[in-house]
């Protein structure tokens, strides 16, 4: 076994897609995971939304003053939070035990993920207020937690956080996976979603430096791309030598076949910065 085949692959599994992932994507995140440890940070945005429809209205997003969303998370929603991530890691660890591939499941909150103070001041009804949102941003993962980071093996992680006061806190998923990818030193962070590659001008972004889509997220990602894009910048920053954005299978994903690779390094030269 080299060195490489030891370090793990993190991949974030978007909760708006999890449903959409048939038995041969699985198929192939099993074969990826023989030859290399998982650590897999899950998403819970439409079960969430299965659980209590009314947390999909407009009114349970805020947005701060600097234009930020985040999901109004009160004490109940942790717990709803906590309740349907305990059934989507039971899903994902069947699936993967059904082929060959023992695990577990981790809450990031359980001294896995740190989480600073979040933002007090929101926006509702068109005025400022101040309000209790359980939000923090990430301030450091410590990797003890992941004990038996081997091939064959898999930790399932729900992205919750303790802040510096004990309480548990919501966090951005894609966040946290960029901070535990660069924690454990991945190389690789495979961010899996509903959206088949990085658009820009409407077209599809082949692969794409970390300087240009840090440029293309502040001036012209919107919603969950801006955030995605963001974390992947952390990640590079952290370390990681390549993060990948699509809705196909992890192994297309790394080989470059599919999705939208982002490196450190500049891109090759194409028109309009992208490859087609």
């Amino acid at each position: 076994m080299s060195a490489r085949d030891t370090v793990p692959t993190v991949v974030k599994l978007g909760g708006s897609c999890l449903d959409d992932l048939d038995g041969r994507w699985w198929d192939d995140l099993a074969r990826h995971g023989r030859s290399h440890p998982l650590i897999l940070v899950h998403g819970w945005s439409k079960p969430l939304k299965r659980l209590r429809p009314h947390y999909g209205e407009p009114s349970a997003i805020l947005r701060d003053r600097y234009g930020n969303q985040s999901r109004w998370t009160t004490p109940e929603v942790i717990e709803d939070i906590k309740t349907v991530s305990a059934g989507l890691a039971e899903d994902v660890l069947g699936r993967l035990a059904d082929r060959g591939i023992t695990g577990e499941r981790l809450v990031g909150s359980d001294g896995l993920v740190n989480a600073g103070e979040g933002e007090r001041w929101w926006w509702r009804e068109k005025e400022l207020v101040e309000l209790e949102n359980l939000v923090g941003p990430i301030t450091g993962v410590d990797p003890a937690p992941l004990k038996d980071l081997r091939p064959g093996h898999a930790h399932v992680v729900t992205p919750l956080a303790r802040n510096a006061v004990g309480r548990e806190v919501n966090t951005d998923a894609d966040r946290a996976a960029a901070a535990i990818a660069a924690a454990v030193g991945a190389t690789d962070l495979v961010l899996v979603t509903d959206v088949g590659h990085l658009l820009i001008d409407d077209r599809p972004v082949r692969r794409i430096s970390a300087r240009e889509a840090a440029a293309f997220r502040d001036g012209g990602a919107k919603g969950g791309m801006r955030k995605k894009l963001r974390a992947a910048g952390e990640a590079l920053d952290g370390g990681v030598a390549r993060v990948v954005i699509g809705s196909a299978a992890v192994t297309p994903l790394l080989a470059g076949r599919t999705g939208t690779l982002i490196t450190a390094a500049p891109a090759p030269t194409h028109p309009a910065g992208a490859s087609a």
